[in-house]
């Protein structure tokens, strides 16, 4: 048993040798049972303009396989799209590969996570002259979105497995999709890791005993937050995804239906700025005049009465 223990996590080095740095891979594993099939639940509507979609995926914690909700997330940068991360299997393991901020989607194992995530690509949206536009085919957006458009074809195209709910790639019954050439291409981008709050978001979920399989089911009672995470400030910046700074305010379709719909929705937790403490302004009192002498007091004449002085309007 040792002897197993140790070749298998020989094997586990040996792999995470070989992913490429810029992929950001996390490695969970969970040797010999796959993660449960995703959820089907109903993506929240998005509050506000400039918001991403990250969809929902089982991760691994101290007790088995637990589901980080779907969120609504503030782009790091003017440009960014989101990867999801996904379960491979390789060598007889579930290799957790972490998503990942880029300026185009790579390869995220053939999963069908709904919302514009059918497989390969993204079918939701795209970047226009610093706007994010909304494909409605597939995004709930609230009122008052100007960006928005319909686009039923590019997500037929994003599907590789279109009614499948498999939530890891490769191995038995696993989800059966090569990279395409602009996976790959994608892949070996600069990438920008999860952001605080969203690994922030990941723990909370890990840390919720509720999200855990074993307690559910399966059936997370949350697919999806409605709130959107670090909603206090947010708001992509400009600038290349190696220098831009993570947008820590704040936090369906094809949707495989994904319909629990949950009014509990888990609190997400917010990075404040520092705060900054200003010096109080330094004021200087001109010196006071030295009084006039009061000149004698003369004999009053008797006193007109005085006119009264005409109303004066409020600025407004």
């Amino acid at each position: 048993m040792r002897l197993f223990r140790s070749a298998r996590w020989l094997m586990l080095a040996l792999l995470v040798c070989l992913i490429p740095a810029s992929s950001y891979a996390g490695v969970f594993i969970s040797v010999g049972f796959a993660p449960p099939v995703l959820p089907v639940y109903v993506q929240p509507i998005c509050p506000e303009p400039g918001l991403m979609w990250t969809p929902g995926y089982w991760a691994y914690g101290p007790d088995g396989y637990f589901w980080v909700p779907g969120a609504w997330v503030p782009a790091p940068y003017v440009g960014a799209l989101w990867t999801p991360g996904y379960w491979g299997w390789s060598g007889g393991m579930y290799v957790f590969h972490d998503g990942y901020w880029g300026r185009h989607i790579g390869y995220y194992g053939g999963v069908n996570y709904g919302f514009g995530y059918g497989g390969i690509g993204f079918a939701g949206g795209v970047w226009r002259g610093g706007v994010f536009a909304y494909n409605t085919a597939v995004m709930h957006v609230g009122v008052g979105f100007h960006s928005v458009y319909v686009d039923h074809a590019a997500v037929e195209r994003g599907f590789v497995a279109r009614d499948s709910h498999v939530a890891f790639s490769g191995g038995p019954g696993g989800i059966h999709h090569d990279p395409s050439p602009e996976e790959r291409v994608a892949e070996h981008e600069q990438h920008q890791g999860p952001s605080a709050v969203q690994q922030h978001h990941a723990e909370a979920a890990r840390a919720d005993k509720t999200s855990y399989a074993k307690n559910n089911g399966g059936h997370p009672a949350n697919g999806g937050v409605s709130r959107p995470l670090g909603a206090q400030s947010h708001g992509a910046t400009t600038g290349h995804p190696a220098t831009a700074s993570h947008a820590t305010a704040a936090p369906h379709t094809t949707m495989p239906a994904h319909t629990t719909e949950s009014h509990t929705v888990t609190p997400a937790r917010t990075t404040t700025a520092p705060h900054t403490t200003t010096a109080p302004a330094r004021t200087t009192s001109a010196p006071k005049a030295a009084a006039a002498p009061k000149p004698a007091a003369s004999p009053k004449p008797a006193a007109a009465p005085a006119p009264k002085p005409s109303p004066q309007g409020h600025r407004k």
